[in-house]
């Protein structure tokens, strides 16, 4: 079992496989120009797959593969096939933008994926070309269709933008609905990498504009889920991530592991440790201390949810899939 030092249990782990990505949205990357880090930089599959073997080991009883946009990385079938062959009971997961599902959803779930996560910021073309700075709804809309027909699990995460597309979130919370999907609204996260004109939602807001067609009542809150839920009177839940609040950290469980090697033990601050060489020296013990080390050093907030400080995060989220 692997406990940080605020005594919490860690059994969640995110693996980005690049911080490539193909859109380039307002609230995360859009200044970013379109070039990649070398490959050669990039841990390979095979040794991402030696930590993630050692994780599971050592209590990870679930794998998110994120990115950047992971399916921009060739093979990403045959790693899940590598996870789910060592551990089939793995709860093994994906988060997408969702733009190159339709082509490799099916392989995804043959090879022991379970669950996908679909960005989905608004049912207009027009804004979804603003806020990815590319024609891409028609894309994101066929992949999600692809997920659902092959059986994989949809949630779909939206980050709600003020006059952006905050003026849909009904739709989208009734289109998910409608398809039997979850949906997650997450208040925008500030970082220095957003469009400086990015301005985001809060929680109460969210709630409001919901309110104004819905009712719904609180749902007593899942210690191991990032988001609060909330169920409207015909039994559908819908959730909403808080960053701004301190119960997003209290019952933290999660570690990310980057492309390249760098163990980041919160998705606000820079600290991480590498366990490239590690890996790839296979020197395993020496993977397993750094790993202790780094949850030993875990903090117990991120700044998100202090009102008094003037700090940005300076977090990449492409490499760290958010």
């Amino acid at each position: 079992m692997l406990i940080d030092g605020h005594n919490r249990i860690v059994d969640y782990l995110r693996v980005s496989v690049t911080e490539r990505c193909n859109f380039r949205c307002q609230y995360c990357m859009p200044e970013k120009p379109f070039s990649w880090v070398p490959k050669e930089n990039l841990l390979s599959y095979e040794d991402l797959f030696k930590f993630i073997q050692v994780a599971i080991d050592e209590g990870i009883k679930k794998v998110r593969i994120t990115g950047g946009e992971p399916l921009l990385r060739e093979g990403l079938d045959c790693f899940v096939k590598m996870i789910y062959d060592y551990k089939s009971d793995i709860d093994l997961a994906l988060t997408t933008n969702g733009y190159l599902l339709p082509k490799v959803a099916q392989q995804l779930k043959d090879a022991g994926l379970k669950r996908i996560n679909v960005s989905l910021d608004t049912l207009k073309k027009d804004v979804a070309a603003k806020i990815a700075q590319k024609d891409v709804l028609e894309k994101v809309l066929e992949g999600i269709a692809k997920a659902h027909e092959v059986g994989l699990k949809i949630k779909i995460n939206c980050v709600p933008m003020k006059g952006i597309n905050d003026n849909e979130l009904i739709d989208l919370l009734e289109f998910c609905k409608e398809k039997g999907y979850v949906i997650r609204f997450i208040e925008f996260m500030e970082n220095k990498h957003a469009k400086d004109t990015a301005k985001g939602l809060t929680s109460l807001e969210i709630q409001n504009i919901i309110s104004r067609k819905y009712n719904f009542e609180v749902v007593p809150r899942d210690s191991s889920s990032p988001a609060q839920y909330y169920k409207l009177e015909d039994g559908y839940e819908f959730g909403i991530i808080e960053p701004h609040k301190d119960d997003f950290c209290a019952s933290c469980n999660r570690i990310r592991l980057t492309a390249e090697g760098y163990l980041i033990p919160c998705l606000y601050f820079e600290d991480a440790m590498s366990i490239k060489e590690a890996v790839q020296n296979n020197e395993i013990d020496k993977a397993v201390n750094i790993l202790k080390e780094v949850l030993k050093n875990k903090p117990e907030k991120n700044k998100w949810s202090q009102e008094d400080t003037s700090e940005t995060s300076t977090r990449a989220f492409y490499q760290t899939g958010g």
